[in-house]
Order: C-alpha cells, then sequence, then structure tokens
C-alpha cells in the first residue's frame, strides 16, 4: 500500500504559515532532500487554499504528478481530479492503488481531517530556525494522543533541522492507555 507523506516546513514555534499567511521565512536556497522526496512520490494532496497559492507562484505546479484537491465549495478545477465529500474513504482508495507514495502537502485543515481519520503514514518536517509568534499552527485540530517513531534526522549549516516520522498506528488509545489487539 502506498504511503500518504506529510511533507512541509513548520517554524520552531509550530507553525506553518505567518499571521498574514505567508511563508517567506521558508528557506529556498538549497534543495533539503525535496529531490531525492520527489523522486518517490507520484501524487500530491492539496487543500483548495494551498492549490490556489502554489497556482499564484507558477503555472503548472509539479506538471508530472498526479494531483488531488480537496474542496467543499468548488465544482470543478483544472487539470486536477477535485475531491468534494467521502474525503476519507477517496483516499484510502487512492492508497490501494498501484504507485508510488503520495505527498500531503497541505493545508492545515486537510492535514488535521486526514490526521483524525488515521490515513497519515509518515512526517517529513523541515523545522526552520526561526519563532514567528503566531499563524496558523500545524496541528491545532488534532484531539488524540499520536505516537510517532524517529525515522531519521538531518541538520543543514543555514540551522535547518529535517526530522522524518512514522505515525505508529493503533498504539494508543483517545486516551493514551495501551490498547491490545
Amino acid at each position: 500500500m502506498r504511503k500518504l507523506i506529510l511533507n512541509l516546513a513548520v517554524s520552531l514555534d509550530g507553525f506553518i504559515e505567518g499571521p498574514n499567511g505567508e511563508f517567506d521565512w521558508c528557506f529556498t536556497d538549497q534543495d533539503y532532500g525535496m529531490k531525492d522526496f520527489l523522486q518517490r512520490i507520484d501524487t500530491i494532496f492539496f487543500g483548495r487554499k494551498s492549490y490556489e497559492v502554489l497556482l499564484g507562484m507558477e503555472k503548472q505546479p509539479f506538471p508530472k504528478m498526479k494531483k488531488y484537491v480537496f474542496s467543499r465549495t468548488h465544482t470543478s478545477m483544472e487539470g486536477v481530479s477535485l475531491i468534494q465529500d467521502a474525503a476519507g474513504e477517496r483516499v484510502r482508495t487512492i492508497k490501494r492503488e498501484p504507485g508510488k507514495d503520495i505527498w500531503l502537502f497541505g493545508g492545515a485543515s486537510l492535514i488535521s481531517s486526514l490526521m483524525q481519520l488515521g490515513l497519515v503514514d509518515e512526517f517529513h518536517l523541515a523545522v526552520h530556525p526561526i519563532l514567528l509568534g503566531s499563524g496558523k499552527h500545524l496541528l491545532s485540530d488534532v484531539q488524540n494522543r499520536i505516537p510517532l517513531k524517529l525515522l531519521d534526522t538531518k541538520t543543514y549549516s543555514t540551522g535547518l533541522v529535517q526530522s522524518i516520522y512514522r505515525i505508529q498506528k493503533g498504539k494508543t488509545s483517545q486516551t493514551g492507555k495501551s490498547r491490545t489487539k
């Protein structure tokens, strides 16, 4: 089964964008492992707002990738597959299809929804050495404990730290007590 991988930049205080939606604080001076990451995926999941921001920066973002946009407000979008409802079932179906892994690009509400449904398999977090003080939190709506296993960490001369975690599914209940299966 394909993995759904959340890969994004986050400030040291846990924000994925500043108070006005800005992400000008993200380092772009080097690759930071993205070339290797892009070789292991062939599909990208976007929230509508994240996709529209990306479209504002480039005409056809990631042209070789299959793109799905999750939106409750749009009825059609050019060049992407639109998912309006039954997101959990659609994601489960897509994960079972043949192919490479899937990049969960953002936004925050899509990330939280898929986390609550237990559909995210890994986190690849590029923690930038900056405190934003306010903005949009990475995981503001996740309500249960979710144990993670550290798979790898890489530090860069800029102070950025890339950490890769696997979600340990089925390890704890909502109260944090161990479950038996």
